[in-house]
This record gives C-alpha cells, sequence and structure tokens, in this order.
C-alpha cells in the first residue's frame, strides 16, 4: 500500500501554485475562525498547519486542503467557552480540557477510519445535510454581529441574537465602517480580481492598512471580563501574537468531566468527519478521481490529535481552499502539505504585521463563509422538493441553531429512517395483490388460473413479492379485514426472500383468525430462509403443519377441494 496516498512528482509546478494560493485563502479564514472560537488567531493558524499537514500526508483526498472550517469552529467556540467558563479563575485550566476534546475528537476519527465507516457517509440524506450546514452558516452570521459593529463577540448564537437590539443601538464607527469595507470586498470583487488575489486576503489588507492610517499605529490595552482587549482607536484589533515554533502541551483529564469531555470529541469527531468526507466527494467531482473514505478519516484524526496537542483549533477537509487548489493545478498531497508549511513560515515571521488586524474586518470576512455554507441551492428548490424532505431540513436547521449539531444530525436521520420505512412500506403493499378471480396482469399461470375461476371466488389469494416489513405485513392485515365473502385463505410468500419476526405474527395472526372463523387457510412459501424463519417463530403448530405447502397450484388445489366440501354440505 502507497504510504501517502496519490503522492507522485509529475505535477511539481501544478501543486506549487496550488499550495501558495490555498496558503493565501487559508490565512485570514484562519486567523478569523481562532477569534470567533475564542481561542485566539495563532490557535487557528495552528489548526491550519497541523490538520492542513498531517491529513495531505496520510489522508485518502490527494487534492484536498484541510485545515479549520465553519462547521468545527462552531462546534470549538462552544467546547472552548464551556470549558473556559468552568474555572474563571484559572483560563489556561478549561484551554487545556478544550484541546483535549480536540486531542480526543481525533482518536474517535482514526477509530471511525480503522472500523471502516467512512462509506456510511452516503447513508446520510441530502435534506439533513442541507439542514445542518444551513444551520452552522446560520450561528456563524449570528455570533459575528457583535464584532461586526465594535462589540465583543458573545458565546452563542442565543444570546448574539438577544444581544442584538443593545448592539445596534450602540454602533462603534470605526468597527462599522471597516466591517462594510470588508463586506463590500468579500461579496463584491470582481471575479477577474478574486482570481489574481483572493477576496479575503484583500479584505484583510485594506481593512488592517486603513485602520492603521486613520489611528496612527498606536494599540492600547483594556481588561474587559477577564480579558485582554486590544484596539487601535475606536476598533478592536488581534493586538499581540506569539511567534516562534509552537511547543506541544500533553492532554489533561479529570475523572468528573470525562462523561462531557467524551460527548464533545464525539460532536467534533462526527463532524469533522461528515464535514472532511462532503469535501472528498466534491474533489472526486472536479478531478474525477476516487478518495479513499476510511484513510481519509485516519489522516483527519491524526492532524487533530495533533493539532490539539499544540493548541490548534480542530479542522476538516475545507472545500474552498481545496476547489482553489484544484483549480490553481494542486493534485497531489504535496500542494496541501506545501499550503501548511507556508503558514507555518508566516507564524514564523509575520506576528508583528498580524497584531493591526482589526476584529470588525475578520467578522465580515466569517459572515461570507457563514452565507456560503447556507445552502441556497436547496432553498431555491423548496417549492419542488418533497414536503417530507422540507420538514427535515428546516427541523435540523433549527435544532442545529437552537440546541446543538450532534441531536440535530440525530433527529434529522431518525426522521429519514421512518421517511425511508414508510417509503418501503407503500411500495410493499402495492405488491401485495389480493385475487379472488383470474386478471391478465395477475401473477398466476393458466392451470392456477382455472383453478382459481372453478372456485367461484370463493378463495382469497394474497400474493406477495419481495421483501415484507412488519409495516407492510400489518397493511397486508388490514386489507384483509375487509374481505369478508370467502371460505379459503391462501398467502402466497412464494416469491418473498425474507421476513421480519413482526411480520411471521402479522402472518400468525391472520391464519388463526381465519380458522377461529371455520375458514381454510393455507400458507406457500418457496424459500428455505422464510421457511425457517416460519418455523423458528412456531407460526405453525403441529396442529397446522400440514398448511405449510411448497407451491402455489397445490394450495389452489387444497383449496378448490375445500370449497367445494362446504358447497356440498
Amino acid at each position: 500500500m502507497q504510504l501517502v496516498h496519490g503522492l507522485h512528482f509529475d505535477n511539481l509546478r501544478g501543486d506549487l501554485y496550488g499550495g501558495l494560493t490555498a496558503a493565501v485563502v487559508a490565512l485570514p479564514l484562519a486567523l478569523a475562525m481562532g477569534v470567533s472560537a475564542g481561542a485566539g488567531p495563532i490557535a487557528g493558524i495552528y489548526g491550519a498547519i497541523f490538520v492542513g499537514l498531517f491529513a495531505a500526508l496520510f489522508g485518502g483526498t490527494p487534492a484536498q486542503v484541510s485545515g479549520p472550517t465553519g462547521p468545527m469552529t462552531v462546534v470549538m467556540a462552544a467546547v472552548f467557552t464551556q470549558y473556559t467558563a468552568m474555572f474563571p479563575d484559572d483560563p489556561a485550566r478549561g484551554a487545556a480540557l478544550a484541546f483535549t476534546i480536540v486531542v480526543l475528537g481525533g482518536l474517535f476519527q482514526i477509530l471511525f477510519g480503522v472500523l471502516k465507516l467512512g462509506k456510511y457517509i452516503n447513508l446520510i440524506p441530502h435534506p439533513v445535510v442541507s439542514g445542518f450546514m444551513s444551520g452552522i452558516g446560520v450561528i456563524i452570521i449570528l455570533l459575528q454581529f457583535g464584532p461586526l459593529l465594535g462589540h465583543p463577540a458573545l458565546p452563542g448564537p442565543l444570546a448574539s441574537a438577544r444581544a442584538l437590539p443593545e448592539i445596534l443601538s450602540h454602533p462603534v464607527p470605526a468597527a462599522v465602517a471597516l466591517g462594510l469595507l470588508s463586506l463590500t470586498v468579500v461579496y463584491l470583487l470582481p471575479a477577474r480580481i478574486n482570481r489574481l488575489i483572493p477576496s479575503p486576503l484583500l479584505a484583510l489588507v485594506l481593512g488592517s492598512v486603513a485602520l492603521w492610517l486613520w489611528q496612527g499605529g498606536e494599540i492600547s490595552s483594556t481588561v474587559e471580563n477577564g480579558k485582554t482587549l486590544y484596539r487601535m482607536g475606536g476598533a478592536t484589533v488581534l493586538g499581540d501574537i506569539p511567534g516562534g515554533v509552537p511547543v506541544p502541551r500533553m492532554p489533561v483529564f479529570e475523572l468528573a468531566l470525562l462523561p462531557g469531555m467524551l460527548k464533545s470529541a464525539l460532536m467534533l469527531a462526527a463532524l469533522g468527519s461528515i464535514d472532511s468526507l462532503l469535501t472528498s466527494l466534491v474533489a472526486d467531482n472536479i478531478t474525477r478521481t476516487y478518495h479513499d473514505s476510511d484513510r481519509e478519516l485516519i489522516g483527519q484524526g491524526i492532524g487533530n490529535s495533533i493539532a490539539g496537542l499544540f493548541g490548534g483549533l480542530p479542522g476538516a477537509g475545507a472545500t474552498m481552499r481545496t476547489v482553489v487548489n484544484v483549480r490553481a493545478g494542486g493534485r497531489t498531497p504535496l500542494s496541501g502539505a506545501l499550503h501548511a508549511l507556508v503558514l507555518l513560515a508566516v507564524v514564523l515571521g509575520a506576528g508583528s504585521v498580524a497584531r493591526y488586524i482589526p476584529h470588525a474586518v475578520l467578522a465580515g470576512i466569517l459572515v461570507k463563509v457563514g452565507t456560503d455554507i447556507i445552502d441556497w441551492d436547496y432553498l431555491k428548490r423548496l417549492h419542488r422538493a418533497p414536503k417530507a424532505g422540507v420538514v427535515m431540513m428546516f427541523t435540523v436547521l433549527f435544532i442545529t441553531v437552537f440546541v446543538d449539531l450532534i441531536t440535530a444530525v440525530a433527529i434529522g436521520m431518525i426522521m429519514a429512517s421512518f421517511v425511508f420505512m414508510q417509503r418501503m412500506v407503500e411500495l410493499q403493499l402495492d405488491s401485495i395483490v389480493a385475487i379472488t378471480s383470474p386478471a391478465p396482469e395477475s401473477p398466476l399461470s393458466e392451470t392456477e388460473s382455472r383453478l382459481l375461476e372453478a372456485a367461484g371466488g370463493r378463495i382469497l389469494l394474497f400474493h406477495v413479492s419481495g421483501p415484507m416489513s412488519f409495516g407492510a405485513a400489518k397493511g397486508m392485515a388490514r386489507r384483509l379485514a375487509g374481505f369478508d365473502q370467502y371460505d379459503v385463505l391462501i398467502l402466497d410468500l412464494s416469491e418473498v426472500p425474507q421476513i421480519d419476526f413482526t411480520s411471521c405474527r402479522a402472518i400468525d395472526d391472520m391464519l388463526h383468525d381465519a380458522w377461529d372463523s371455520g375458514r381454510e387457510a393455507y400458507l406457500v412459501s418457496c424459500t428455505p430462509r422464510v421457511q425457517a424463519m416460519l418455523e423458528q417463530q412456531g407460526v405453525l403448530d403441529d396442529r397446522h403443519r400440514d398448511r405449510l405447502l411448497a407451491s402455489r397450484r397445490e394450495a389452489l388445489e387444497r383449496g378448490l377441494e375445500r370449497v367445494r366440501q362446504r358447497s356440498g354440505d
């Protein structure tokens, strides 16, 4: 097996351009997501470096570029806020627990890959994916209202929404101006310029230079609510950013908090896996290649575990950075690894420049990220989409925003399962044919048709084809209750490949109801698997074992004989 999936050296120029371009796009996004998560801008950069490097080297999607993403940042913001709030007098302790959760999340992803769970990404229906991606986009936008108007970011979308009237009534003019400049650049930059210099980077440079020229470059610091805020004039800026090579930190565990930590880690792992594999599908589509899902999960897990050890944000396959990389020529893991090394070089040499970046500019960039994550394509098709899918989508969106992501996806999958089962039951019920007289579309042979016709409508034949679920069995029992003008019931399971426990009980009830009412009933089963299940569940006891017949013709012959006997009576 190849050590680095998809590695070759025939595309060095394309990989060089792709890696450099992806790094240029990743820099402002990583800074913004580090700030949004509450862990600081350097945490975003570290996450982009370590997840980007190790996911490229050990992952299963050659052209994919990984790093902090909107969905992962939303979850990490909740985790970071939760654990730092537990220890207001020792925020470093809470931060250490939060980054330990990142390490655990990475280990869960490695386990997912080892257990070969990657293929199950295809089982998540589009309305569920659409709902939680759109919900994440709404969360990101809500969280940026405060910084965009010059106020500190608040923990959680609900708090941000509740504080909106107060924020709108007391805007900071400098921050508003910078936020509007940032939004204008990221939304309105012409495509031909955007191809030369990505709009997030241009917004970052223009906003920082504008504030520096306006306020003269002097930064002051104040402490508010236990946090140090850096200001240049009226606008908050990043301030001092640590430089140099990051130092690893050992994970920290507290037994009383371990169940909650594992739950949060599982949430990160599940979301990171879904996010990455969806991006892998996008990369496959663009490059006309096929990724290795399980290997991708292992690579992402290694990257996230190491990122957590170095105080970096968790990450996943980043769709926009991956697309930029491919369009610039990147095709192998070299481009993703190079993107990480370029960011490392930036950390080592550009910390003194990044301190002037305004929070409002980063907020404008993240608003664009949030709107890009929302599934506008599905929303445009709502009037044509199935109602069940629309209900699923909005339910998942609502729970994502107001509860949490794992609950949203779990409820979405439960809803999708019920919808799928209902559709299968409807298809199975359509395959159940109640026959009392021969018809051209009936599955009977010529001999069987003559036997049924000779019975004069006194034989009721229920013919079932395809797998029989409990829902279909109960539907068949309800349909049987609508017939009463018959002497013999034949349940034909000759074309049923398998049945479940509840189906066996429903069949047993139908047979015994017929016998208890003085009618005869026969069961036709040619499949050893079905017959074994029927015998295992005791559907036919010793008194009625001779009613299980091997062919429909034999059942019709015995049924006709019984009808004639009753007529003679």
